[in-house]
């Protein structure tokens, strides 16, 4: 059975309900993105491409592989609220042979910037960004994507932070001199960062190339800030909800180009 596809009576032009989101030119029913989407919000840790092609009987890895990054395209919406109140930021570094390695040792890896919002001793809601640099350009973009002016920004005393007074926020600087470690002055947002570690190892085996990085920071984001959430329902309807508000995104575009970055093997 072909496609319904509707036809505008003036000028003749075909669509389906399809076009135009991430399920446009699929060849797999519906029903099975929609149970794609209820494996990926209804595990609490999410799903990996190996165990969705096996629950679903997809026909490759590579099917399975391109499934999750688009429904990863769709966690995040652009008109999404920044942060606001009082926010711990700190950067975290991920891939190489080291893992917690910083300053000049920090080569062939990752920087990832993180903004965790202070509840009291628990954590709010989150932002997680892959920079280039630590320099202040890169700070203070991410800061003013993420933060609310007016908030308090609490950092370490790394010289990028200094001057985000200048763009309306209040600065609370924690220098780490005289202290133990880093995650005790800021204690927020280096629980994320164990979490957001521990998650990348655990479901995805630490198998993620730098390329797609930002789509795995997406879906950790997704997942955190709707961690409380006791119906899985919500986040399964959510999730179906943005998928259509996304603008399809072809497999090799994927495979080539990762957020303006030239990407690396699927597999990773």
């Amino acid at each position: 059975m072909g496609k319904t596809l509707y036809e505008c009576h003036r000028c003749g032009h075909q669509t389906s309900v399809t076009a135009g989101t991430i399920f446009q030119d699929t060849h797999k029913p519906l029903k099975t993105w929609f149970q794609a989407i209820w494996l990926v919000t209804s595990q609490k840790t999410g799903a990996s491409a190996v165990g969705v092609q096996r629950v679903l009987g997809l026909g490759s890895y590579k099917t399975a592989w391109s499934w999750l990054h688009k429904l990863r395209r769709a966690m995040v919406r652009p008109d999404r609220e920044r942060l606001s109140g009082r926010i711990e930021v700190d950067e975290a570094y991920w891939g190489g042979e080291r893992e917690g390695v910083r300053g000049r040792k920090t080569l062939g890896k990752s920087i990832i910037l993180v903004a965790a919002q202070e509840d009291g001793s628990a954590i709010g809601r989150i932002r997680l960004r892959r920079v280039k640099s630590i320099s202040a350009p890169c700070l203070h973009a991410f800061i003013e994507e993420s933060i609310e002016p007016g908030s308090t920004v609490h950092t370490d005393g790394g010289g990028g932070y200094l001057g985000i007074e200048k763009k309306g926020y209040r600065h609370n600087v924690t220098a780490l001199q005289g202290h133990k470690s880093a995650s005790k002055l800021l204690p927020h947002v280096h629980r994320v960062i164990s979490l957001l570690k521990r998650w990348l190892q655990g479901t995805h085996q630490g198998a993620i190339g730098h390329g797609h990085l930002d789509y795995y920071l997406d879906e950790f984001t997704f997942r955190f800030n709707r961690r409380t959430s006791r119906h899985r329902g919500k986040l399964f309807y959510r999730l179906l909800s943005q998928a259509v508000n996304v603008a399809p995104s072809p497999y090799k575009r994927m495979i080539h180009h990762a957020r303006g970055r030239h990407a690396v093997n699927p597999n990773k």
